[in-house]
């Protein structure tokens, strides 16, 4: 599965997805990562899918849902791990860029470092970029980078992107209870996001079931002083708190669909309900998944999820 949805963003509308990376394999293997922890670590890019095979991926997926009348505002690359990893990542926004959509691309920042992958990242119009943390103790405990990475050349590699990109340019700080939310920590993601100057700084919480049961959300108050600190030292800062919300788009399969997306977004009980009722279908469908062992059902905080169970069978099985 490499092309998904679209799916509701709250930062980007409705955003059809591109899986460029299988899972897990990631530079990171973040405490809170909704996927899980990473499967197998890298910080070397290698070719996953050829460009070519995600361009016909994305163009079928189009017309799948075209049908059906769904909005698409990007084509975002949004991966089972960090889509900076393909090292075909430059010729495929190329491939895409004649479909005439707006490509993003959501990355951990991690690989900026290298030449190759700010030239690539140069070529979306949107990126966003993870800062949970501007120290290396701290960012070694909530993002649990690949061994060889250090932190001050990550930063570095952030600061020359950021110097030189013509889009839109976003930064994500996820803030965990009791890791990275203290004053002192704020303050330190501050002073270095003062130097990026992204287009809006987002906040973001845990809403989704985490890779470490024990993670958890900062409380009102310190998610307030936390805002309050970052809009001391750049002018645009938003979170990123409630629910996407229930928009998913169905192609007409919904068995199908509830795969592709649950593989690297997890759905809540009544985002699923929805695109049941919009395909004139019912949970049947998602029994019959969990039956099978496709797709996995799990609590966080009171409400059901679901998620693709890795490694499953194929629907033909």
């Amino acid at each position: 599965m490499i092309a998904f949805g679209p799916v509701p963003s709250r930062r980007l509308g409705q955003s059809l997805g591109i899986n460029n990376i299988p899972p897990k394999v990631c530079s990171y293997s973040c405490v809170y990562c909704q996927l899980g922890s990473a499967g197998r670590m890298s910080v070397d890019p290698s070719v996953f899918y050829p460009p070519e095979e995600i361009f016909e991926e994305v163009k079928r997926q189009l017309e799948k849902v075209r049908p059906t009348s769904e909005p698409i505002d990007y084509l975002t690359f949004v991966s089972d791990g960090e889509p900076t990893l393909d090292r075909g990542l430059s010729r495929a926004i190329e491939l895409l860029k004649p479909l005439g959509i707006k490509i993003a691309v959501i990355s951990n920042a991690s690989l900026l470092w290298r030449p190759e992958v700010r030239d690539a990242l140069s070529r979306a119009e949107w990126v966003s970029l993870k800062l949970d943390a501007a120290e290396e103790v701290v960012w070694r405990r909530i993002n649990r980078p690949y061994g060889k990475l250090r932190l001050a050349s990550v930063m570095d590699g952030m600061l020359e992107f950021a110097a030189n990109y013509r889009g839109k340019l976003v930064t994500e700080t996820m803030l965990v209870r009791g890791v990275n939310d203290g004053r002192e920590q704020v303050e330190g993601m501050g002073e270095f996001l003062r130097r990026l100057n992204p287009f809006t700084a987002y906040l973001s919480i845990p809403t989704r079931p985490p890779a470490e049961e024990w993670v958890g959300r900062p409380d009102e108050a310190t998610l307030h002083n936390a805002y309050q600190i970052l809009k001391r030292h750049i002018p645009r800062v938003e979170c990123l708190m409630g629910y996407e919300g229930n928009a998913f788009a169905h192609t007409g399969n919904v068995q199908e669909d509830l795969l592709n997306i649950t593989s690297v977004h997890p759905m809540r009980e009544d985002a699923v309900t929805e695109m049941l009722r919009k395909a004139k279908a019912d949970w049947t469908v998602v029994q019959n998944l969990l039956n099978r062992g496709l797709i996995l059902e799990m609590e966080h905080e009171g409400r059901r999820f679901f998620m693709r169970r890795f490694h499953s069978s194929s629907l033909s099985n």
